[in-house]
């Protein structure tokens, strides 16, 4: 029996957390892995980690337009194809009241959070519509915050309200070329961003509270079980969280 072809994975935000816990997850299950993100010596980290498997930094800022187009140049030149890209990369504001904030605060986290997934998941769509064969699957991260949001996350909030609206455009106008578009809705992973969770985090009703955390590995197993499926198949929307956090009804 002939070997299948190895996959090309792209993880933006693989620097750290959940982005460098699911790169090592997909190279462990073979994926050739594009890890992206401003930080080259925290992508070195991650391709150190990798061992034996194929993982290639490329430090990329996702707000930039130009730079989102060379960290795609590289993989077409390098692999000539995608078959699965992970838009993680993201970013919150000072957890400060909204009125507080400031328009360049506020631009910051939807260029990062919003402008930075529809950038990749467009340039992985141009590759993906002509490659052949063509097709392949964009998974989005979103977040718990958009369906229940914490107090003064105004601008992190109103993006991942916003990253489901670019996952179902993208899941349907894909559909002519074999392009899927799921996204995973993570709450508490334990990652050097949810660290303060154990010292205590804002409520709803302003109380302050531990919250549980879930080992980062049960995001990055998630991530592999949906870039492993048939493009015939969807997940559209998984939410993976720590069970006793506050979120099913509020407690």
């Amino acid at each position: 029996m002939q070997d299948m072809p190895q996959k090309i994975a792209v993880v933006t935000g693989a620097g750290s957390g959940i982005g460098r816990a699911s790169a090592l997850a997909l190279a462990a299950a073979g994926y050739a892995v594009v890890a992206a993100g401003r930080r080259k010596d925290e992508l070195d980290k991650t391709v150190a980690a990798a061992g034996a498997g194929t993982v290639v930094a490329v430090p990329t800022d996702v707000s930039d337009e130009a730079s989102v187009a060379a960290l795609f140049k590289a993989v077409k030149d390098r692999f000539g194809r995608i078959d699965v890209l992970f838009n993680n990369a993201g970013m919150g504001a000072p957890a400060i009241p909204m009125d507080q904030l400031t328009v360049a605060q506020w631009k910051q986290v939807v260029d990062v959070n919003l402008t930075g997934s529809f950038l990749c998941a467009q340039e992985a769509m141009r590759l993906m519509r002509v490659q052949s064969p063509k097709g392949g699957r964009i998974i989005n991260n979103g977040s718990i915050s958009a369906y229940a949001p914490r107090p003064y996350s105004a601008p992190y909030t109103a993006t991942k309200h916003a990253i489901l609206g670019l996952t179902k455009s993208i899941s349907l106008e894909g559909r002519a070329d074999q392009i899927v578009c799921s996204q995973i809705d993570v709450g508490n992973a334990a990652t050097e961003m949810t660290e303060r969770m154990t010292n205590g985090v804002l409520q709803a009703d302003f109380s302050v509270k531990v919250e549980p955390r879930m080992n980062v590995k049960h995001v990055a197993d998630s991530v592999v079980h949906i870039a492993n499926l048939p493009l015939d198949v969807n997940v559209l929307t998984m939410t993976v969280m720590a069970n006793d956090m506050p979120f099913v009804g509020r407690g």
